[in-house]
């Protein structure tokens, strides 16, 4: 049978990727699994093209069918869901910490996730001093450079010497490796498991981390991400 008509979308949004997410939204709580039909009958979407989608949708792990035919959610929506909540009740907890540390060591703080190949500033707080380095919440760093991308990809990603001793010291300072007049000392935030939940940085001109100020910014950086895991509740 042919899709249901929808209301036309003058968004600019991917037919094939809201079908996908139509095929998605067909489950609710109490589903044990779900039959070809049933799943078309709910989403509106044709059989054929359930099972084109369902194809990529296995492959990311959003869907899987077991042995007698039937589709169930699969274990990548849980993850999708835990950073979701994990991000979700984070703010509250993350922006203070941040804060603290501004005003202990007066450079900027900021807390990095890892999305992909990339990582991104999620919370920010900026140095009260005119000459400081200037990032924005949102903005994407590539990883593998500058302090917090070194600590994202070491603790999620790479293998190898390098990312071994990263793992091991537990901190990365960057002399200049994204901007030449800018430094920066990142310190992993590791969630109850032991999985990567973040890295918090603190940044500022170069000719502020001496080798005794850098000392305390560590002890400082390593502070603030024991805070956070403490009131992600860590005991």
């Amino acid at each position: 049978m042919p899709d249901k008509p929808q209301t036309p979308d003058k968004t600019g949004g991917v037919e094939a990727v809201e079908r996908a997410l139509r095929v998605l939204d067909s489950f609710v709580p109490g589903d044990t699994g779900l039959s070809l039909k049933e799943v078309a009958d709910r989403s509106g979407v044709n059989k054929a093209t359930i099972l084109r989608l369902s194809v990529s949708l296995e492959k990311f792990g959003h869907i899987t069918r077991d042995a007698e035919g039937l589709f169930h959610l699969g274990s990548s929506l849980w993850r999708l869901g835990s950073v979701f909540r994990q991000n979700l009740r984070m703010g509250p907890i993350v922006r203070p910490v941040l804060a603290n540390l501004v005003n202990a060591t007066g450079e900027s703080a900021s807390f990095y996730v890892q999305r992909g190949n990339s990582g991104v500033c999620l919370y920010r707080v900026n140095s009260h001093r005119l000459a400081r380095d200037h990032v924005e919440e949102g903005e994407i760093i590539p990883l593998s450079m500058g302090s917090s991308g070194q600590v994202l990809d070491a603790f999620s990603i790479r293998q190898g010497k390098h990312a071994a001793n990263i793992r091991k010291a537990g901190y990365y300072l960057s002399l200049g490796e994204r901007d030449p007049d800018v430094a920066g000392l990142s310190v992993p935030v590791l969630g109850l498991e032991g999985e990567l939940l973040g890295a918090v940085s603190l940044s500022g001109l170069r000719v502020r981390f001496s080798e005794t100020a850098v000392e305390g910014y560590r002890t400082a950086v390593l502070d603030a991400a024991r805070q956070i895991r403490v009131g992600l509740g860590e005991r």
